[in-house]
């Protein structure tokens, strides 16, 4: 069948960083045809209002004009007409980010939210899109690479490609320039990496084989027996920058940020097999959004199915899919031995200390965190700390002491593994067969008790729907790994997170109950001086300046807020930031140390 759909996009302007899109319906509505652009897009629960970037819309049929009526922010409306109607605009492209589009002369990127129009009506129809070559000699040597299948274009060329329906066109992402590119087969899957960006001595070769172990660990792990991935090609779109950090999931891709310095070298190997902790951390996002391949892309909540892109999309179980994913991501990274058992726990430490540093998580259950994702989670403020908890890196947590919970009451027959598993079977190879049947939680609640044979009720009710402290303490020396705070309860602190600004020092937030609050410093002040001493403009001299005192001192903070000099006098509490480690107790029991193994290998 001839798609009725036809979608062509040009670079016209990289200086003005303006994309030119006409969008052709072949048949179009006889009462007139709609049109649509998504308010937000899956994966970033946040409404973005792609539509504020359109310039200058119009609408031709057989070489006539026709009138082109807004019907609200993201709606329009083409008068009747007979035969093919197409509609032109401009897209202003610059948003160097996983989430809309850019273009300059170095490169463009952009993800089909932010840039295509939906023909109203047609949305199950076969799209075909022509990608165009900007103009010009210096753009000769760019290339096209998206998850796209293509149609009459060669891979890696300027021409059209295809999609099944809109859903699809508006999951692959595509990227243009002149990226390096590397490829790599996991279980016989044909996985590519697409790096833009100037990154000297990029390690390629270094790249392609870390992410080989992380994607067949990752098939194996939901596929044990066949070890099939649910895409036939695989892309990671990668842009590295001077300083950024974030990722995107896809149905067959990722659109992936990072800082230059998170990518291997040739010029500087990994010494003994030691990964740097930025490299660590790249390869832990890689790992997440990978394994949203199945855990979100296929299997969804119910809420999702499908997506509603005018409005807000609300769901609780944010938990499970970021969370969980959150989880297995710095596990996988263990399990394809890229990082050892001790760096492993160092990370969970990290994540450990990083919801307790505020009171949000005595305050906000993570349920409510994933509800409240549009409104809250991705509009954080100077209070945030406070007020919200992450899903991720608390849901993540939630996981690790459901693994535990389950693994200890099955005797270490089950895990989160099985759990994990059995939502593939019931709810991700359906949708992937066209039959979608969206999770409740319910039906995650079910699954987990039907792997640990257990009534995990009160578990929901404390730690999901609730705010209780989870008791991650008992839980791991139960597996022979001691947990222990060695934050210094006698040091002083202002127990303010503060940020450079020119040659000030700014306080970005307070946190509660500490010497700042109490004191009554207010994030937006610039932070002078300490009983007269300057502070630096990092902020790195402060912990200098308060080891002369001790818990209990009076001090003087001088502040300006806005235009106004303040002197704010404070008593010195203690720091309230948790430095938690993780450690192999050496005592351990031999029940421990087996349960030990099971869960982390030897």
């Amino acid at each position: 069948m001839t798609p009725s759909i036809h979608y062509a996009i040009e670079p016209i302007d990289p200086n003005g960083h303006l994309f030119h899109v006409d969008l052709t319906v072949t048949e179009p509505a006889p009462g007139g045809q709609g049109f649509s652009l998504p308010t937000w897009i899956p994966g970033s629960y946040m409404v973005r209002e792609f539509s504020r970037n359109i310039i200058q819309m119009e609408a031709v049929c057989n070489g006539v004009p026709v009138p082109l009526t807004k019907l609200d922010k993201n709606h329009w409306q083409a008068a009747s007409c007979n035969g093919p109607l197409t509609v032109s605009y401009d897209v202003y492209a610059w948003d160097l980010s996983v989430r809309t589009a850019h273009l300059d002369q170095t490169h463009g990127f952009f993800n089909g939210s932010s840039v295509f129009l939906e023909a109203q009506g047609n949305e199950t129809e076969p799209l075909v899109i022509d990608i165009k070559r900007p103009f010009g000699e210096r753009y000769d040597n760019w290339r096209v690479i998206t998850a796209l299948q293509e149609l009459a274009a060669e891979r890696y060329g300027f021409g059209t490609y295809q999609a099944s329906n809109y859903d699809e066109l508006i999951d692959s992402p595509v990227e243009l320039g002149t990226f390096v590119l590397g490829q790599f087969e996991a279980h016989g899957t044909l996985h590519e990496i697409a790096v833009t960006g100037h990154v000297p001595n990029l390690d390629m070769a270094r790249l392609e084989k870390d992410l080989k172990a992380i994607c067949e660990t990752e098939i194996a792990f939901f596929e044990p027996g066949s070890r099939r991935s649910p895409v036939d090609r695989y892309v990671f779109l990668v842009m590295a920058v001077g300083n950024g950090y974030g990722g995107l999931e896809h149905r067959a891709s990722t659109a992936l940020l990072c800082s230059r310095k998170s990518l291997p070298s040739t010029a500087t190997p990994e010494q003994d097999g030691k990964l740097s902790d930025d490299y660590i951390r790249f390869l832990g996002l890689c790992s997440h959004e990978y394994f949203h391949t199945w855990n979100v892309k296929r299997i969804k909540p119910a809420a999702f199915i499908p997506y509603q892109l005018d409005a807000e999309t609300d769901t609780r179980m944010l938990w499970l899919f970021e969370g969980f994913t959150s989880y297995f991501d710095d596990l996988v990274l263990l399990r394809s031995r890229l990082i050892d058992v001790s760096t492993y726990l160092q990370l969970v430490a990290k994540t450990i200390n990083s919801v307790m540093r505020g009171k949000g998580y005595l305050r906000q259950s993570i349920s409510d965190a994933g509800f409240d994702a549009w409104t809250k989670y991705y509009r954080q403020d100077e209070n945030s700390p406070n007020a919200l908890v992450s899903y991720y890196t608390k849901g993540s947590l939630v996981a690790l002491l459901l693994d535990l919970t389950i693994r200890e009451a099955t005797s270490n027959h089950q895990s989160l593994d099985d759990v994990m598993r059995l939502l593939w079977q019931r709810f991700g190879k359906p949708f992937d067969k066209g039959l979608p049947a969206g999770m409740t939680d319910a039906d995650a609640k079910q699954a987990l008790e039907t792997i640990s044979g257990t009534d995990l009720s009160d578990f929901f009710n404390r730690y999901i729907y609730g705010t209780t402290v989870l008791p991650l303490t008992e839980a791991f020396a139960r597996f022979g790994i001691t947990m222990k705070n060695s934050a210094d309860a006698g040091k002083p602190s202002l127990n303010v997170r503060v940020r450079p600004q020119g040659n000030d020092c700014v306080v970005s937030h307070v946190y509660e109950n500490g010497t700042a609050h109490y004191a009554g410093v207010a994030a937006g002040d610039v932070l002078l001086a300490i009983d007269g001493i300057r502070v630096s403009a990092d902020g790195k001299s402060i912990a200098g300046q308060l080891s002369r005192y001790a818990l209990g001192d009076s001090v003087n903070l001088h502040v300006f807020r806005r235009d106004e000099l303040m002197r704010l006098p404070a008593i010195l509490v203690s720091e309230e930031a948790p430095e938690y480690t993780l450690t192999l107790a050496e005592n351990a029991a031999d029940a421990m140390k087996t349960a030990r193994q099971s869960w982390l290998g030897s």
